[in-house]
């Protein structure tokens, strides 16, 4: 017997909404919920600031590479 596919039957899953979307309403979320935002706000920011970091260092690299 197949195994049962469900995405077949019913479509591919739905995504998971954002945790925050730039520009949403704030006016329904509680105080905790705000400071919650801003902490995942501050590690998404981390997380950008660490890609940035790692693409300077690949082109500093080929820079150095290329100057020898």
């Amino acid at each position: 017997m197949a195994a049962f596919d469900e995405e077949a039957v019913f479509g591919p899953k739905p995504k998971k909404p954002a945790a925050h979307e730039m520009g949403q309403n704030l006016d329904d979320l509680s105080e905790p919920e705000l400071a919650e935002r801003i902490g995942l706000l501050e590690a998404e920011i981390e997380r950008l600031e660490g890609a940035i970091r790692s693409r300077q260092a690949t082109r500093a690299a080929a820079a150095a590479a290329f100057k020898a």
